[in-house]
Order: structure tokens, then sequence, then C-alpha cells
């Protein structure tokens, strides 16, 4: 089974079932079983896993539906844990929560539905791959974990690199040549101790354990998402760790989709985990037709893309396992040297799993039933994103940034779940209802949004774009400023603020409706690219800082620079259109992009400065 089930079992013991409550079964004569021990449940050979053990009795957490279970069925044991198979032939696939192949299951079951006790591997064992030995390894070199032997071209987008396992090491002896090969065939025979082992292209590896790495490096890359509002005011890192939480219909979904299509990772792992059938069916549909340019070539995303649908109508058991087989095929991509971007959506069900299984086990609950668990939890999960060194030769460097996205009920971010994930994560990204109301998407709140990367990413703006920090800066201060005056105009009127403070809610609406906003329905605005993003800002600061200090150093002159002069001298010369037009500038050629941008800054310079000389 693709999760390490009951296919290539060696039975054990045979345990006999004592109760059934919903997805958790208690089993007894399970003497010498371990936890987290994969187990086989009932004449249907039914997925489990032993997740409490008291004396000879074994508590099971089990994956599909128990409908049909009686007592003195049979337990098989499988002495090993939940395990998910690693190697060629994962990208572009979607599997379920404990990795079974969904689209094979459909075509061998005929059946929309996964039937209770199928046993499918994961991986595709009759495809061939066409496999390119390490010319730096050879018969009699010494290799250990991480080692890359050889290579296998999985997709367009993708070479994957086949590597040593952990815990592994010793002397080749036998190393398969140039060809093509299945992925059970043997492709390195290694030895260690006088004991001579043989390694195929698949590798099984237990989804709670995480993959071993050399050292754990500090983040200094941005993650570009192509989102304005994330990249230039809330930006994450590669190998980050990113929370969305929101309430229904704010667009949780959406910006994760974004971030899978957009964002400048080399591999995506997207966990639809507990959501509605019909948005999980919506990214199988738009993927395969998002394309991205190779060598000149258009290639569909899911070259890069891999999919573990665990959706509301699937047992509820299984979202909790679905997360680990995501984050564990991740740090399998990591290792290879990618920077990888995972996507849960959402958290909140994998927590409402935890719960369903806590109430089962009866555990004194916590805060709205959830147990008192939950946050280690959820830390043991988040604490696997990073930028590390990976283990073995040739030396490389991967990471992964883990965006979460939670649904509060009513948007309610006190809830437990959401107080947990922002005691642990390092970027909030908070979606606001009113703001989706208006229309306004993505829906993320400037004002209670924040990025704790700030600092690690000074080096790279500073080497790349000098003027971003200061812009960044500028945009939250006026963007805070127009909060703190709304109170005033809503009280006593717009008519009765100082001249520059009307120039901070003319440079504010700016920021907000023509730099934070972006229409996805769009080819210009789908996927702003950084340069753009920091040129649009740069503008709108600069139209913001000459009309300041216009009207300041007026203030005390007799014919003074005011708010409603700046707006009519601009609007006849189409300024003001220009400044709000920015974004319909296609995104295609840098050079053109920066030409027209830098044309606007230089108009804005010679407006103010004719505004000045009439003055």
């Amino acid at each position: 089974m693709g999760a390490g089930g009951s296919d290539g079992v060696n039975a054990m013991k045979m345990g006999i079932v004592r109760q059934v409550a919903g997805p958790v079964v208690t089993a007894d004569e399970m003497d010498g079983a371990a936890m987290y021990e994969l187990v086989a449940v009932g004449k249907l050979k039914l997925l489990g896993e032993i997740i409490r053990l008291s004396g000879s009795s074994a508590t099971i957490q089990v994956y599909e539906e128990t409908a049909g279970l009686t007592v003195g069925d049979p337990v098989e044991r499988t002495a090993a844990p939940l395990s998910v198979e690693l190697g060629p032939g994962l990208l572009g696939n979607i599997f379920d929560g404990v990795q079974r192949p969904l689209k094979k299951i459909a075509l061998l079951t005929g059946d929309m539905f996964i039937p209770r006790g199928v046993s499918v591997p994961a991986l595709d064992r009759t495809v061939k791959w066409d496999f390119t030995p390490n010319p730096d390894f050879g018969v009699g070199d010494d290799v250990t974990a991480g080692d890359v032997y050889g290579t296998v071209p999985e997709t367009d987008l993708i070479v994957h690199k086949l590597m040593v396992p952990p815990n592994q090491m010793g002397k080749i002896t036998w190393i398969a040549p140039a060809g093509e090969y299945t992925i059970e065939e043997v492709m390195i025979k290694i030895e260690f101790d006088g004991v001579e082992k043989g390694f195929t292209m698949i590798q099984k590896w237990p989804v709670r354990q995480p993959r071993p790495v050399t050292e754990k490096m500090r983040a200094n890359t941005p993650l570009l998402t192509g989102q304005r509002v994330l990249d230039a005011l809330f930006p994450s890192v590669q190998g980050g760790t990113c929370a969305i939480p929101g309430a229904f219909g704010c667009g949780k979904t959406v910006i994760s989709q974004a971030l899978s299509k957009f964002s400048n990772s080399d591999c995506i792992v997207y966990v639809g985990c507990g959501e509605r059938g019909n948005e999980m069916a919506e990214v199988l549909k738009d993927f395969p037709e998002l394309t991205i340019k190779v060598d000149n070539k258009d290639v569909s995303i899911m070259n890069r893309t891999l999919l573990v649908a665990n959706t509301s109508n699937m047992p509820v058991a299984a979202r909790e396992a679905s997360i680990y087989t995501g984050i564990t095929i991740s740090e399998y991509f990591r290792d290879m040297g990618m920077n990888v971007a995972m996507m849960a959506d959402s958290t909140s069900r994998w927590a409402e799993a935890l719960r369903e299984i806590s109430g089962r086990l009866a555990e004194m609950p916590a805060d709205s039933g959830y147990p008192a668990y939950l946050a280690a939890r959820l830390a043991s999960f988040y604490e696997r994103a990073g930028k590390v060194k990976c283990v073995g030769g040739p030396s490389r460097e991967g990471s992964i940034t883990i965006v979460g996205a939670v649904s509060p009920p009513g948007g309610d971010f006190s809830d437990p779940v959401t107080s947990a994930t922002l005691g642990i994560v390092q970027v909030f990204w908070g979606l606001d209802k009113k703001l989706a109301q208006r229309k306004h998407f993505p829906a993320v709140n400037w004002l209670i949004s924040y990025s704790k990367y700030q600092k690690a990413l000074e080096s790279y703006y500073e080497a790349n774009h000098p003027e971003f920090i200061f812009l960044q800066q500028a945009a939250r201060e006026i963007l805070q400023k127009e909060d703190d005056l709304m109170e005033i105009v809503q009280l006593v009127g717009r008519d009765s603020l100082a001249e520059a403070d009307k120039v901070t809610l003319e440079t504010a609406k700016f920021i907000r409706e023509d730099f934070l906003a972006q229409n996805s329905f769009t080819s210009y605005d789908r996927y702003c690219p950084f340069y753009k993003s920091v040129l649009m800002m740069r503008n709108m600061i600069h139209f913001h800082t000459l009309s300041t200090n216009a009207i300041e150093a007026t203030s005390t002159a007799e014919s003074k620079v005011t708010y409603a002069l700046i707006k009519e001298r601009l609007g006849t010369e189409g300024l003001m259109r220009k400044i709000s037009a920015m974004k319909f500038i296609e995104p295609i050629d840098e050079k053109e992009v920066t030409a027209e941008l830098d044309s606007v800054r230089d108009a804005l310079t010679a407006a103010f400065r004719n505004i000045e000389d009439l003055v």
C-alpha cells in the first residue's frame, strides 16, 4: 500500500477487535505492539494506526469508514509505522491522506469513491525512467546517506535526484549503467561490514519522523508570491512559516492557490485537508491549464505540483495523517536541494480531526473541546519548515515554506487553533470580511497583519532593491495615518483637514485601491513581479513626498500650494490617472516596464517643478 500498508506485510501476531467507536477501534491480544504501528483491521483490512497502548490492548485510529466492523474481527499487525513511498512519479499526482493514488484507484475500481480496504501502490511500478548515474561515483567509492548517485528527469521542470537512503552508508559494489528502469529494479548495491544491500528508486519513510538534515540555516531569500500586498508589506522567506486566518469567503483558498501557481518555489505540495471537494476539483481542473515558460516552451505547473486531497467527505481520521504525508514528501524534495512550498488548507479541519479522535479517547478537553496538546502538535508540524543544509553530497541547500490556512468560526481570531498558530508562525496574513465584502482582493488587512522576517530580508533588499526598505516603511506609515485620520473625517469632514493630511489620504487611496488590490482575472494583474511592485510603490511615495514638500515649502508664503491645486494641475496633465493606471502595464519585459514607470516618476518631478514655479 502507498502508505506502507498491508500489501507488503509480514504478518506478526493477530489481535482481535473488542470495541468500535467511530474511527477509534480497541483491540485485545496486542502484546508487543508499538506506538504508531500500522495495522490492518477487520476482514477488509482497513488501514489503521495504533495511538494508545495499555497492557495487551491497543487503541487504533482507523483511516477508513468502520461501519460493519464487529467484535472478534481480526487485527493484523505489520511491525512498521505509517510511511510514505518516495521516488519518481510523485509529481503531477493526486493522493489521499494516506498516500493512496486517487486516479489509479478510480481507474481500477470504476467508482467515484474509494472502496474500503483497497490496496494500491502509491507509485506506478510499470513506468520506466531514464536513469543517468552520477559520474563522480563508481564501484569501490564510499557513499553515505544523502549522496546523489544518479538522476531521473521526472518532469519537464524537475530532475529527480536519487539519493542513498538515510541511515545507510558503505562501499559501492555495483551501480546500474545508464538506461531505462522501473522503480522496483535495484539501482545500486552497497556493502557495509561485510553485508551487501541493494537499493531501488523507492525510499520509505515514517511520516511522523522528520528526515535528517546537516544543519538548519538562517533563511534570507524572500518567498515571492506575485501578490503585491504580501511581497511588499508582509514578506515571507523561503523556509518560513505563514498563517492565513479568515472567515468563510475571504479568500484563503484563493491565496493558497495563487501561491501554488506563481511563487518562486521549485516544487509545490498542496494539501487539501478537510476542505470542500469542489475546491480540490477546481485545483485539478485549473492547474493543468496553467503554464510557465521554460526554454521558450509552455510547461504545465502540474509538472512541479503534487496534491494530497482529504476533503470533507473523506474519513475524518485520515485528515490527521494528510498533513504529515504532505510534509514528509516536502522534506524528500527539500533533500534534493529544492525550495518547496507546502500549502495546508486548512489546519482548522486538521485540528477538528484531532478533536474528534481525542473525544473518542475520552481525553480531558481544553478550550472549545480541542485537546490540551493542540498547540504542541501544531508546533511539531510547523517546526519541520525551514532552510537547511542537506545531508550528503554534493553540498546543497533546500527549504520548506509552510503556508497554513486557518478557518476560525465566524472569523474570530481568538479561536484556539488561530491563537495557537499565531504563537508559532512568523508571518500573519489576516483576512478581513469587510474587505472581502467590498470586493477588495486579496482581502489582507494591512493594519493587523505582520511579518517577523523584515530583519532577515534586509540584506537581500539592500543588494537588489536598496530603496525598498524606505518605501515599505513609508507606505505602512501612510496607511496607519489614514486609519487615524478617518476618525476625524467621519466626525468633521474632509475639508477640515490640513493640506498635508489631504495628500496622505489621496496617497493611501492610491496604495489601497491600485497597489494592494489585485484582479486575478486579468493578465496584467494576476501576477506582479517584485521589480514592478517596487517601482509602483516608489512612484506613489514619490507623489506623496513631492506633494508634502510643495505644501510645506509654501506654508508661510502668501500664495500657497494646496491639495486642490495639486490635484487640478496633475489631473490636467493626466498624471493622477497615470499613477492609478500603473497596474495595467503588462509585466512581460522588465526593461520596458521599468522605462514606462520611470517616465511616470520623471513626469511627476517635472509637474511639481512647474507648480512651484507658478506659485
